[in-house]
């Protein structure tokens, strides 16, 4: 019987873990020889990845994108031969990656995907010396998705969002920057900017003007130049949602496979959600279909 190494975090997701592993381990172990790993703390998942990747077939994560991007960045560190196929079972309050996945809502229903599903390569991206899988952010609105309480972005859609950013207007920083690109350099003064790979980031589902390929080898990139009043805030968020320039000319999106980002000073950066460093120059790159991962139908 093939190896499967079960990693879960009990603190994702407010501790939506604790109690329900049984159905999950039943789903696992129907045709797998499973080891089980509860996280230890902050790196114990990317650690683990590395360390124990030669042992398993399959290695499967439980808890949010934080989670998953532990393991992705573990994995990275490895020859690509030496990354073992992954399953994730999202338990985190935002799990904007199983969106691209199509995974299943209950626990058990992707406990049963992470066994059994349809593995297929991804991309993965590198920041400097450090690994993202779906994306990287810097400026205004990196917290804004991760602030703004769900039920808010359910009902109200990005109208929650609006209500959100508009509060900070008055504050937005705007930062001087080089950006080097596939297609040519962009030289301007951008408040925010987001190299993604992903159809839904901070738990709203955007729908972009071409489809999202995880495999292609390539990043879609929005910068965005400092909005000035709620109506030009507005036309920004939507067109972040749908990747493509707004009315008022205050976005740019393209595409590339690498961009290296040049600012004036050290700028803050999320890596899927989670706090990615801060520094003045970004060498992003894309690892066309380094991971192999486990899609729902």
């Amino acid at each position: 019987m093939d190896k499967l190494l079960f990693l879960y975090n009990l603190h994702a997701g407010k501790g939506m873990l604790r109690g329900k592993l049984a159905p999950i381990l039943d789903e696992l172990t129907r045709d797998w020889d499973v080891t089980v790993h509860p996280t230890r703390g902050p790196g114990d998942a990317a650690e683990t990845a590395r360390t124990r990747a030669g042992e398993f077939q399959r290695m499967v994560c439980s808890g949010g994108d934080g989670t998953l991007h532990e393991v992705v960045n573990g994995l990275m560190a490895l020859p690509p031969e030496a990354r073992p196929v992954v399953g994730y079972i999202p338990a985190g309050t935002t799990n904007d990656f199983a969106k691209n996945l199509r995974l299943p809502g209950t626990l058990g229903e992707a406990a049963a995907v992470a066994a059994a599903g349809l593995p297929r390569p991804v991309d993965i991206g590198s920041f400097n010396d450090k690994s993202f899988l779906y994306i990287a952010a810097f400026g205004a609105f990196t917290d804004v998705a991760y602030n703004t309480p769900q039920q808010a972005k359910s009902m109200l859609g990005h109208l929650a969002y609006v209500l959100e950013g508009a509060t900070r207007l008055g504050s937005i920083q705007a930062y001087p920057m080089e950006v080097e690109h596939d297609g040519g350099v962009v030289k301007d003064s951008f408040c925010y900017g987001m190299v993604s790979n992903t159809i839904s980031v901070g738990g709203f589902k955007g729908t972009p003007a071409q489809p999202v390929a995880l495999d292609d080898g390539l990043f879609e990139v929005a910068l965005v130049r400092q909005p000035q009043n709620p109506l030009q805030l507005q036309g920004v968020l939507k067109a972040l949602s749908n990747m493509a320039p707004d009315e008022g000319g205050l976005v740019t999106c393209f595409r590339t496979s690498r961009l290296k980002l040049t600012a004036r000073e050290a700028i803050d950066w999320t890596l899927d959600g989670e706090f990615g460093g801060r520094c003045r120059e970004a060498e992003i790159v894309n690892h066309r279909q380094a991971v192999t991962i486990v899609y729902g139908e």
